[in-house]
């Protein structure tokens, strides 16, 4: 290795350590924030019940802050009754209180406020602190229903990326929604390709943060002849490439042919030896259970079948769907 590889390698090392420490040094302020906030919400509580506090009172104790405190940011008097709030939410639920400390203010207050059960309140705040969501983003994921879609999603994967990838049904979804796609009613798979292009940032959101880009129609020579994959992205945490082919139809078993050669020529001529077998996703406007099942079960190669919405669907109704889910259990 040259001694410029060298020293672009330990450049990168000492990147990653000043990287690694700043993320650090932002989460352990974060944990003293909300800390702070929790205490606070305590003591507000409990003079409310020993000593009839209301909200004048705490108006009275927010103006006496701003006299006394240079940079009183945070302690408005509607933050003051929302910290109060948040300890009374979670005084109870001891399993959920560490995890609210992994996350920003503002998304703990979006949580409270949307989530209507424990187990919805446990999947954001686990969610939002895996994926680092903004606030925008984990706004952007309540919206669209993410806790009911991943209730109600079925596991359309081969046996083979059972086997290969046991919790692959944690890294890709049974469903997605483009809502944030300009899509006319009637659409092409090439103009379906170029959306997700031009806002690729959304579409990885939706997808998840480890999914990386490498490129589009992404060529592949096998013998004489080229083929083009739709889209191709890696993997972080599965170490794999993905290769995602749009159809703007029902599936179609011979879609799962084709994937298991695009997979079997991306492993031969293109993954490196390090990095785990290439997992195919077949992106469907709708499909059909039955057809999906025995297709994939044939299937030699890791694929799952997913599909998409281009609108937002209705929480209630998804809400409703989750609840009979849970009803016949």
């Amino acid at each position: 290795m040259s001694d410029k590889n060298n020293e672009s390698r330990s450049f990168e090392e000492f990147l990653k350590l000043i990287k690694v420490s700043k993320d650090k040094a932002i989460r352990s302020v974060n944990k003293d924030l909300i800390e702070l906030y929790w205490n606070l919400g305590e003591y507000i509580s409990k003079k409310c019940t020993l000593d009839n506090w209301g909200t004048n009172v705490v108006k009275q104790l927010s103006l006496y802050i701003s006299k006394s405190i240079h940079n009183n940011k945070g302690f408005s008097s509607q933050n003051l009754w929302r910290m109060k709030q948040f300890y009374e939410h979670y005084l109870d639920k001891q399993k959920l209180s560490p995890l609210v400390r992994e996350i920003s203010w503002s998304n703990n207050l979006l949580i409270i406020s949307q989530c209507k059960s424990i187990e919805e309140t446990e999947f954001y705040l686990k969610i939002t602190q895996e994926e680092k969501y903004s606030k925008r983003e984990l706004q952007r994921q309540l919206e669209s229903s993410l806790y009911e879609r991943s209730m109600l999603s079925k596991e359309n994967i081969s046996p083979v990326a059972r086997e290969v990838y046991p919790d692959l049904n944690q890294h890709i979804k049974d469903s997605y929604i483009f809502e944030f796609l300009d899509l006319k009613d009637q659409y092409s798979e090439y103009s379906f390709q170029k959306e997700i292009l031009k806002n690729l940032k959304s579409f990885i959101l939706e997808f998840g943060k480890d999914f990386l880009f490498i490129d589009e129609e992404f060529k592949l020579q096998v013998g004489n002849q080229d083929y083009k994959i739709d889209l191709l992205f890696y993997h972080r945490e599965l170490h794999c490439l993905v290769a995602i082919e749009l159809k703007i139809g029902d599936f179609k078993p011979e879609y799962m042919g084709k994937m298991d050669f695009y997979l079997g020529a991306l492993d031969k001529y293109v993954k490196k030896d390090h990095e785990n077998p290439s997992v195919g996703i077949i992106l469907c406007k709708s499909k059909d259970e039955s057809i999906v099942e025995i297709s994939l079960n044939r299937s030699t190669s890791p694929t799952v079948v997913s599909q998409y919405e281009t609108k937002l669907l209705g929480k209630e109704i998804l809400r409703n769907k989750l609840e009979e889910l849970f009803n016949k259990k």
